[in-house]
């Protein structure tokens, strides 16, 4: 699968694995959550919700409803053994069966059964309505973020510093990279990047990690929009600086003041009475 954006929710001490291909339809593991009934066999738990004819009833609607492909014939020889003490059923063989959909069984390291959040909702409802509030309030709190980092104004500024990064490599290609071989090259804009991020956010990428390593995604993407906007400033004003041949670190005094400035400036605007972006 291509493009998959990971993340983790938390509940009652239990991480639960999420991932998204489209930030709309989210998938999550049964998997862990099902280790909250049975940490030692949480597929036992998954199989044995399957077994359930309500269970079965809600898949059915949830594929026919989403899944133009779902076949129904085979749904509906599932259904009539539903329940019975002779029924078993595998996320495997439900998938495989009826194509469904909304259940997604994933093989080798990190997998386990994943399931649309509709559906895995359903599952902690049926584990514990306590612990299903549990997982609903902090996939409120992902969801929330998300929407922050996807809105407008975050993405803009976002979008421009990646555009004048452009500039700002360009500019490092050709005046301080002439004698350097690819492998340098590269290695030289990751400490130009590096630098920036110093100058603005008083550490370096590595730094910001090891602090952080639950976070997803690097230092910028977790930046205010003040400190984007100045960013973007920097990149620019750092490809003049190349230009006219100051060593790294002198423009690394003359980024900082400016990062210095420049948010100083942003901070008194932030505290006007001018109309906020929304």
């Amino acid at each position: 699968m291509s493009d998959i954006k990971k993340d983790k929710i938390e509940a009652k001490g239990l991480s639960i694995r999420v991932y998204t291909e489209d930030f709309k339809n989210d998938y999550i593991s049964l998997t862990d959550i099902a280790r909250y009934k049975n940490q030692y066999e949480p597929k036992d738990v998954v199989k044995n919700w399957l077994r359930v004819r309500d269970t079965i009833e809600f898949l059915g609607l949830w594929e026919t409803i989403n899944n133009p492909n779902f076949k129904g014939v085979e749904f509906d020889a599932f259904k009539n053994e539903a329940g019975s003490n002779a029924f078993t059923l595998s996320p495997q063989r439900w998938i495989n069966s009826t194509n469904a959909i909304g259940i997604i069984s994933k093989s080798g390291r990190g997998g386990g059964t994943f399931a649309h959040s509709d559906i895995a909702l359903e599952f902690a409802s049926w584990i514990s309505p306590e612990f299903k509030l549990y997982i609903m309030q902090d996939y409120k709190r992902l969801k929330s973020d998300e929407n922050s980092k996807l809105s407008l104004p975050w993405n803009l500024h976002r979008e421009i510093s990646k555009i004048n990064y452009h500039i700002h490599t360009d500019a490092i290609k050709d005046y301080l990279l002439k004698d350097l071989t690819n492998e340098q090259l590269s290695f030289k804009y990751a400490s130009e990047a590096d630098m920036l991020n110093v100058a603005l956010f008083n550490k370096r990428a590595k730094q910001w990690r090891d602090e952080n390593p639950n976070l997803k995604g690097n230092i910028r993407d977790y930046a205010s929009l003040n400190e984007l906007l100045v960013l973007s400033n920097m990149e620019s004003y750092n490809a003049v600086l190349i230009e006219k041949g100051l060593e790294q670190k002198e423009r690394l005094k003359e980024l900082r003041k400016l990062a210095g400035t420049q948010m100083q400036s942003l901070e008194k605007l932030n505290q006007s009475n001018l109309p906020k972006i929304k």
